[in-house]
């Protein structure tokens, strides 16, 4: 499977709430804003005890780069009428599973003392 194939199995997969059979490796890597999530079993764990936050998402991509052995996509993660995230993505393969994810988003309020005057 190549790896644009891959990563459209990913996220059709999500959008499924089939996460169990994600095409993960076992030592699977996950880091977000949140931190770093080590293991494809710690990862479904977290996934299932989370499910209200995962699961019944929708996905809408606008860019996608792919290597041979990677990809970053960008995109917007929709769940029910009240949450949108836009979401950058780097995806790394091995042996046609994805080994680590490394994702990029904002995931709170800007700090006062961060704020840009004037701007926006």
């Amino acid at each position: 499977m190549n790896i644009k194939h891959l990563i459209t199995d990913w996220f059709e997969k999500w959008e499924h709430g089939d996460y169990l059979n994600l095409p993960i490796s076992e030592n699977f890597k996950h880091t977000s804003p949140f931190g770093t999530i080590i293991g494809k079993q710690t990862y479904l764990k977290i996934v299932k005890d989370n499910e209200d936050k995962f699961l019944h998402q929708t996905f809408k991509l606008y860019d996608a780069v792919y290597k041979e052995n990677k990809a970053c996509i960008r995109y917007t993660a929709k769940q029910g009428k009240d949450f949108n995230l836009d979401v950058s993505e780097w995806y790394y393969v091995k042996d046609n599973l994805i080994e680590e994810v490394i994702a990029y988003y904002h995931i709170g309020e800007i700090r006062t003392d961060r704020k840009i005057e004037n701007y926006g």
